[in-house]
């Protein structure tokens, strides 16, 4: 068992013996679950015999269910989108300024989902969730997912609520990687697109991050070739390091030079040190290190012209109205990534470039920009 930090935070410098996923007895928060009623078979292969999801909703949906909107997360994210920190969920919604009441994604009109990606770990089956009764995890045995494996439970989840047809689909980065799958595997199913910082197909250079971060994970002592779920240790000090290596890429050289430049603090440290070690800190105590491995490389695989011509032939099938948006600061998924989306995407039109100081993470900071953007979307109709 993990040790537990029930009823409150864990201080900096205070680990996670093992894991930060969500396990049964914890809380639930504002969690609901669908349970498929069969296998998943997946794109590299065997079956997944059981899944199931966690899910957040907010709104009513519609009697004809024709108001659902899919929001898809990034890496690191969950099913909370929206509301306070509280018991479940260690943190605010990541993307609270843009759901709720009277918001871009109003949920007085709107019925809004927000799933726990497959692979994940705040309650959805991944490694750190039980492969049998008994409780042990899935750990090293977890199989190798896929966006489109991803996006196949997901429409699960879409049958179980109800809801043919989505009125809008919307993700970032990985969740954008989803959102693609989404209107190029299900077109009727996708009403409108919003796609966010986000790329057709994973380049060499974001494989390459990956790689390193995955590497440092499994470097970790404490890995145990994935298996470390049933233990007292896990391996935290490469989950950290993963994030921090992560963070660099997600924000701008500039940024941080005008942050901290060279100062130093306590001992002489450098603050940007310090910084990195912050969000390494706040990462561990909220996630699975065998999540990340799994989910960065299903981020890694993602072509979503992958045996079907080509991203060209595949985006053709796009139906749906679509924005494409990128960060001008954006050093990781490079602007001109949704330029080649716009492009190849029917009715695209140009990119909408959010301006940001913070790169990467801009399209989760720059919550008025984006909201203008979805604004602008639904307006169509």
């Amino acid at each position: 068992m993990r040790e537990s930090f029930q009823g409150r935070e864990p201080e900096d410098g205070e680990p996670w013996r093992v894991s930060g996923a969500w396990r049964p007895g914890d809380p639930d928060g504002r969690r609901l679950w669908y349970a498929a009623d069969k296998p998943l078979a997946l794109e590299g292969g065997p079956e997944l015999p059981y899944l199931r999801l966690a899910f957040e909703t907010w709104g009513t949906l519609a009697p004809d269910a024709s108001n659902a909107v899919l929001v898809l997360h990034a890496l690191t994210g969950d099913s909370h989108v929206h509301g306070p920190a509280g018991p479940g969920h260690p943190t605010p919604g990541w993307w609270d300024g843009l759901v709720g009441p009277g918001r871009a994604l109003d949920t007085d009109r709107y019925f809004v989902v927000a799933p726990n990606v497959l692979g994940g770990c705040q309650g959805s089956t991944g490694p750190a969730s039980a492969r049998t009764e008994a409780g042990r995890a899935w750990g090293s045995a977890f199989p190798f997912v896929t966006p489109r494996d991803q996006v196949a439970a997901e429409a699960g989840l879409a049958d179980a609520l109800g809801i043919g047809r989505w009125a809008l689909v919307v993700g970032g980065s990985m969740g954008g990687m989803r959102a693609v799958e989404w209107a190029v595997t299900h077109p009727a199913r996708t009403g409108a697109l919003l796609l966010l910082a986000t790329t057709a197909a994973a380049s060499a250079e974001q494989i390459a991050w990956s790689g390193l971060q995955i590497a440092a994970i499994r470097a970790d002592p404490h890995w145990y070739g994935g298996d470390y779920h049933g233990g007292t240790r896990g391996p935290v000090a490469g989950l950290a390091q993963a994030r921090r290596l992560a963070h660099v890429t997600y924000r701008t050289a500039a940024e941080l030079q005008d942050r901290f430049g060279r100062a130093t603090g306590a001992g002489g440290r450098f603050e940007v040190d310090a910084y990195l070690d912050h969000h390494a800190a706040k990462l561990v105590r909220r996630f699975d290190a065998a999540s990340y491995v799994v989910l960065s490389e299903s981020m890694n695989a993602h072509d979503v012209g992958r045996a079907r011509g080509g991203v060209r032939a595949a985006l053709s099938r796009v139906t749906a109205s679509t924005l494409v948006a990128g960060v001008d600061s954006d050093r990781l998924y490079p602007l001109a990534q949704q330029r080649e989306l716009a492009a190849l995407i029917p009715g695209a039109d140009r990119v909408r470039v959010i301006e940001s100081a913070h790169g990467h993470d801009g399209f989760l900071t720059e919550t008025r920009q984006v909201a203008a953007i979805v604004a602008e979307l639904l307006a169509r109709g």
